[in-house]
């Protein structure tokens, strides 16, 4: 497998198409997050509101997650891209005009959610167009698009700071429209669309035992790295006592890792195999978990966490490695369903930091919670990974009879 095989064997501007759409919608789904500071100072929230405003926008998500991924299966993933992209704009003109109160901050975070369900649409359209020994790293250069969250941290902050949050909102209005426009005049959908089914049929993936599997640890590794994308700006000024800008940058950081990382996640899997790279990783995670845990000196949280979301991107990558070898066919559905665990486990993480701050008065708690969380995933991982090699290689073995 060589790189240069993307550009013979599918459709290199869809493929850029579904990564600029994914990174700009990453970016303003985890906006809340990357401006909570100067939201917190407008409505003096308290540390479990602080989870719950930025985990708002993650469990929205998850709902319309599985939303898109009936709509990309149905009506196909442009169509739906844009629906999601139109739709998108609302929140971003409420945040700009209005959003003065709680309650409209609130359903401002719903509303991201549409942006953030923007995964179950990208992935799919990057994935059918490209033969299975090249879907990992299609499917990881499509879902490196959680590098908007760079964007997001690096910006969003210094912006505020100048104009203010509501402003910055506005603002994000400029790089959708450019997106809108790109992709309409990109994106394409590929030959191997499915044929539509009857809507009864997209919910029977539910039935499947590795469907669960799948969304467990995709709670734990995509879940982890936008749990901490959103939270860690207000961690970094809480605990380390940096401006709103300072604490944007270190999160940028650590943001990068996590997402530059996530294709090498996708490639290795193609090479070595998913179940090994996801074991090694879930190792890796709860060991720097533990270590921040320890709240050490701000570098070396610095390296503990980048290395840390490093192992989270790259376990995003080697997820989605496998999920297109146990679900061929329902791939627009599965990725909305794996798509909404993994939002699922960002909602709870932001609210596991956030309370467990304000219960004990100190953030190490939350911390080794989530290092217990990730050994569970890789005791998990260890008791599923021998039914799927057995199932793969009866596959195998039949495709060659």
């Amino acid at each position: 497998m060589k790189l240069s095989d993307l550009k013979t064997s599918g459709h290199p501007k869809t493929l850029f198409s579904s990564f600029l759409y994914f990174d700009v919608s990453f970016m303003i789904w985890v906006m809340l997050g990357a401006l909570g500071v100067f939201i917190t100072q407008d409505f003096g929230l308290s540390p479990s509101q602080k989870g719950l405003i930025v985990a708002t926008p993650i469990l929205a998500g998850s709902f319309f997650r599985i939303v898109l991924g009936i709509l990309t299966d149905r009506f196909g993933p442009k169509r739906t891209a844009i629906l999601g992209m139109t739709i998108t704009s609302v929140p971003l003109l409420w945040g700009l005009f209005a959003g003065t109160t709680l309650p409209e901050l609130y359903m401002i975070g719903i509303l991201l959610g549409v942006s953030g369900a923007s995964f179950a649409v990208a992935l799919p359209m990057a994935s059918r167009w490209y033969p299975p020994h090249l879907q990992g790293l299609a499917m990881g250069i499509a879902g490196a698009g959680n590098s908007g969250t760079l964007l997001a941290t690096l910006f969003g902050p210094r912006l505020a700071e100048q104009f203010g949050w509501h402003i910055t909102m506005g603002l994000a209005l400029i790089p959708l429209l450019i997106t809108f426009i790109i992709f309409i005049i990109l994106a394409k959908d590929a030959p191997s669309q499915p044929a539509p089914q009857p809507l009864a049929n997209y919910f029977k993936v539910f039935a499947h035992r590795d469907t669960w599997f799948f969304c467990i640890l995709y709670s734990v590794t995509f879940g982890g790295f936008v749990g901490l994308s959103s939270f860690l700006s207000m961690f970094f000024v809480d605990e380390y006592n940096l401006s709103s800008v300072q604490a944007g940058d270190f999160v940028t950081l650590c943001v990068a890792a996590g997402s530059f990382f996530r294709p090498v996640g996708g490639f290795i899997s193609d090479k070595v195999g998913g179940v090994k790279v996801l074991s090694f990783l879930f190792i890796g995670v709860a060991v720097c978990m533990l270590g921040v845990s320890q709240l050490p000196p701000l570098f070396a949280i610095t390296a503990l966490l980048f290395v840390g979301m490093m192992c989270l991107g790259m376990g995003n990558g080697a997820v989605f490695q496998l999920v297109p070898q146990r679900f061929q066919k329902e791939i627009g559905m599965i990725t909305g369903i794996v798509g909404a665990a993994g939002g699922i486990g960002g909602f709870f993480l932001p609210n596991i930091l956030g309370t467990m701050k304000e219960m004990t008065g100190s953030y190490a708690s939350g911390f080794i919670t989530f290092s217990i969380i990730a050994l569970v995933a890789f005791s998990i991982l260890l008791l599923v990974s021998h039914s799927w090699k057995k199932a793969w290689k009866m596959k195998e073995d039949a495709v060659k009879i």
